[in-house]
Order: C-alpha cells, then structure tokens, then sequence
C-alpha cells in the first residue's frame, strides 16, 4: 500500500482562493455581508453545564439512569 502525502496550499492562496469562491457563489455584497457577520459568543463551558443543570430535574434523571 502506497502513502500519499497530504499539501496544503499556502495561507494566502488559501484566502485568495475563498474569497473568489464567496464572490463567484454569492456576488460581492452578499460575501462581504458574509465576511463580516458577527459571531455568537461562545458560551463558557462551566456557565454551560450550570444553565442544563438548572433545567435538569434530578428525580426524573436519576429514574431514567437507574430505572
């Protein structure tokens, strides 16, 4: 069995290339409205599972894990 090696392009090109592809896709005004949407933060891991855990009722959980 033969092992082919993975190349990735440069980072530039890799721009370049993406870009093109959003304005080719979507035309100019919806890739650049695409570029700069906003992204939803993220929400801390432990803010997280505290937010389920307030939701979570711990009777009905604990009947379901051990019947």
């Amino acid at each position: 069995m033969k092992m082919t090696t993975a190349k990735y392009l440069d980072d530039e090109v890799l721009v370049k290339k993406g870009i093109k592809a959003l304005i080719d896709s979507l035309g100019p005004i919806e890739a650049n409205r695409f570029i700069l949407m906003p992204q939803k933060k993220r929400m801390e891991s432990v803010k997280r599972h505290r937010v389920s855990q307030k939701a979570l009722d711990k009777d009905d959980f604990l009947k379901k894990v051990f019947g």
